[in-house]
């Protein structure tokens, strides 16, 4: 079994050379998912915390913690008028018993449209960003180093000890659309937003080389997405789906998510700034992988989700334990705990 799950440890760790980062709640993850999000939202400025842990309990586990930030420049109290939205990203992920780690930086600037008081709103974001990446492999068992009764690291294994460390620049870019009937409507009880996109990431497909010898370019990756938030008429519940698909190379991954929120207290909806607080709960599913019951929360500019993925896939075999994830957020909006304007 141990061996089994090395097996499968060190397939995960060579895919990841060649794929992205990712959360099962993506659609909190903004700037990683449509460049053209930057500033899109109801407030001025955001923060936005997300950590996953999986295989919790394995002999060896994957780590990845996000910090973002946005905010608007221009933005008319209405949303009226076209304005700029600027974000800045930090990502670390460190997987496996080789400590393969990538850390990446990246800043936004969004051009956001919004069409009158319609509620409708266009935006075209680019992003550039550095990336760096590291790997050792002196903590891998390799089948030359079997005895014929156990894994012995004394024997040398004819790899070399390490992998080079690299670090590229890497550009992306979204084209992002919403529509917020808060933002056309004084009406209470009836929200109904609609966001969708699509992004290309590593548009310039940089160099990954981690040996002397020659390396392979990062796929581009493609992203389409769509969620919708509406309330039940007359009801404090209100349904928050959204669906994204992955492409990058060869790899692809579908995420579906649901969440029933119920409205804790009613809050006015002023100049398209909703105050309400909810608690919610639901699940995301990551097609032909896993499924990860969540609960979420809103208090005045706060957002909290935990999610824990539930392996459906073959990978169970390797091991039947799951992930933790959650996201933290705070919105600078009119009435939140700490609100300031800073202009």
């Amino acid at each position: 079994m141990k061996y089994y799950l090395f097996v499968c440890c060190a397939f995960l760790s060579a895919t990841f050379f060649a794929q992205d980062l990712h959360f099962t709640q993506t659609f909190h993850t903004p700037l990683l998912i449509n460049p053209g999000a930057a500033g899109v939202y109801n407030g001025w400025e955001r923060v936005i915390i997300n950590h996953r842990n999986q295989w919790l309990g394995a002999g060896t586990q994957f780590t990845t913690t996000s910090i973002g930030a946005d905010f608007n420049i221009g933005k008319s109290k209405l949303n009226d008028k076209a304005h700029l939205g600027i974000g800045i990203l930090f990502n670390n992920d460190i997987g496996g018993d080789s400590k393969f780690g990538s850390q990446t930086g990246s800043l936004t600037l969004n051009g956001i449209l919004p069409f009158g008081r319609t509620g409708h709103s266009l935006s075209l974001g680019i992003q550039s960003g550095f990336g760096m990446r590291s790997a050792s492999i002196s903590a891998l068992k390799f089948m030359s180093q079997w005895n014929g009764y156990q894994f012995d690291q004394t024997q040398l294994s004819g790899e070399e000890n390490t992998l080079n460390a690299m670090s590229y620049f890497d550009a992306s870019s979204g084209i992002y659309y919403e529509y917020d009937v808060n933002k056309s409507s004084f009406q209470r009880n009836n929200n109904f937003k609609i966001q969708a996109g699509f992004s290309v990431y590593h548009v310039n497909q940089p160099l990954m080389r981690f040996t002397t010898v020659d390396g392979n370019r990062l796929f581009r990756k493609y992203v389409l997405h769509a969620g919708v938030v509406a309330d039940l008429p007359n009801r404090d519940w209100a349904i928050d789906g959204n669906v994204l698909q992955f492409i990058q190379g060869p790899h692809l991954e579908t995420i579906l998510g649901l969440i029933m929120r119920y409205r804790l207290n009613d809050g006015a909806s002023i100049t398209g700034f909703s105050q309400d607080a909810y608690i919610g709960f639901g699940a995301y599913y990551r097609v032909n992988d896993a499924v990860s019951p969540t609960l979420a929360l809103q208090f005045k500019g706060f957002k909290f989700n935990v999610s824990y993925d539930i392996t459906t896939s073959i990978m169970r075999k390797a091991y039947y334990g799951g992930s933790l994830e959650f996201s933290l957020s705070y919105t600078n909006l009119n009435h939140a705990l700490f609100k300031k304007r800073w202009r």
